[in-house]
């Protein structure tokens, strides 16, 4: 068995920052270890441009964004496994690995989850029809296009406008391709503002609210999808049903983070986002386990995905070097018009603790609550909020108040 000081689990963006934010720190022993034969993750697929704006200052593409990290990993003496599958995580930090040269077991100081998410399929949604080909979920889709120049089909129907599915709806366009329709079961976007307009008004590609996939048409190859609208608790609507030829069907109905080894490890997770309960430094319940980027609550853009990379990486550093302390923790919930709150947990109370969240519906011209008991420790006007959009609130160091209990997150209309 080896030992590692900090092992990280994923080698995306979350992934290489922290690598690079702990190896910065003063830890020289990291180790990433990620499945995928280069770094990066999801990035080489994601060749269009709006990356790094916000980080980097420049506009890149994902293959850009990631070789960026790449080549700092590059410069340093962090060790990175590539074509290596994590099997198994325990709670004392055993982790154990595969690939071409035979099973890896290593004892860390530290881990730190960074393993992404994965697509919500078919199969979880529940479409009733039969199983013809032409149905893919956006990002294999995506995959297929921009890895391996394979057009997946001609006549395409979007179900669910998360920001891969307008992504994709946009890149089947430009590849020649007639996206028939976009359609959300919600009756309000999953993706992007700039997203929206981009990839779905500027190309005149309808989306169809408050609507859904109701049966599959075809049997060896698919022929058509029929819609229907629904109502407000999404279930379909007698009579409103119609067909829309096409030959394929896109799937872009959320994602859920990959927390199998969180649950091998005894990590408690959040019923809302799916991913680890965690304190401001990113820490699970789980001693010197940390978690970041994707496989801890999904996020909008990757530039966020790296600064949350960063913060789990000087943590574990922290941890490791014997720097961190151990304090009393005030929860955080999410009060009226909020889904989830994170962190879970504030331990540290004199940092400045940003504080990130989603509404529940779209909204105009409210106010944010941040309070502690009857306190408002601070209160943030916003013209607009929307599920789609990550909302974040940065709290002053010192501002928490002893024995005042947990800290509430809500919208004041």
């Amino acid at each position: 068995m080896k030992e590692h000081k900090i092992v990280v689990i994923g080698g995306g963006p979350a992934g290489m920052a922290a690598a690079l934010a702990a190896y910065e720190a003063g830890v020289k022993d990291v180790v990433i270890l990620d499945r995928e034969e280069r770094l990066g993750g999801i990035l080489p697929q994601c060749i269009h441009n709006g990356f790094g704006l916000h980080k980097l200052g420049q506009e890149l593409t994902g293959p850009e964004y990631a070789e960026y990290y790449a080549e700092k990993i590059r410069k340093t003496d962090i060790k990175v496994y590539t074509g290596t599958m994590v099997t198994s995580l325990t709670e004392d930090r055993v982790i154990t690995a595969s690939n071409e040269k035979g099973i890896l077991q290593i004892r860390a100081g530290a881990v730190i989850l960074a393993m992404g998410c994965r697509e919500r399929s078919r199969g979880a949604l529940g479409l009733c029809g039969t199983r013809p080909a032409g149905i893919y979920t956006a990002g294999t889709a995506q995959k297929l296009l921009n890895c391996h120049g394979l057009l997946v089909g001609k006549r395409v129907v979007i179900l669910g406008s998360g920001d891969i599915g307008l992504i994709m709806a946009r890149r089947m366009t430009l590849q020649g391709a007639k996206v028939e329709a976009v359609c959300e079961v919600m009756p309000y976007s999953g993706g992007l503002q700039r997203n929206l307009v981009q990839c779905l008004e500027d190309f005149d590609i309808p989306l169809y609210l408050s609507t859904t996939v109701v049966k599959i048409e075809g049997r060896e190859r698919l022929e058509g999808v029929v819609l229907a609208e629904v109502d407000e608790n999404r279930r379909p609507i007698s009579g409103t049903e119609r067909s829309i030829s096409c030959d394929t069907l896109l799937i872009s109905c959320g994602l859920i983070p990959e927390n199998e080894l969180a649950r091998m490890a005894n990590i408690t997770l959040d019923p809302v986002t799916g991913g680890a309960l965690v304190d401001e430094m990113r820490q699970t319940d789980a001693e010197g386990i940390f978690a970041c980027g994707n496989v801890l609550h999904v996020h909008d853009l990757v530039d966020f995905v790296s600064d949350e990379g960063e913060v789990a990486g000087l943590a574990a550093a922290e941890y490791v070097l014997g720097e961190a302390q151990s304090k009393v923790a005030v929860p955080t919930v999410s009060g009226n018009g909020v889904r989830y709150v994170l962190p879970q947990r504030i331990c540290d109370q004199e940092r400045e603790i940003p504080l990130y969240f989603r509404v529940s519906q779209p909204r105009r011209n409210v106010n944010l609550i941040i309070k502690q008991g009857d306190s408002v420790l601070k209160k943030v006007k916003r013209i607009k909020v929307s599920p789609g959009e990550m909302e974040k609130v940065v709290l002053p160091a010192g501002c928490l108040r002893k024995g005042k209990g947990e800290i509430k997150v809500e919208v004041e209309v």
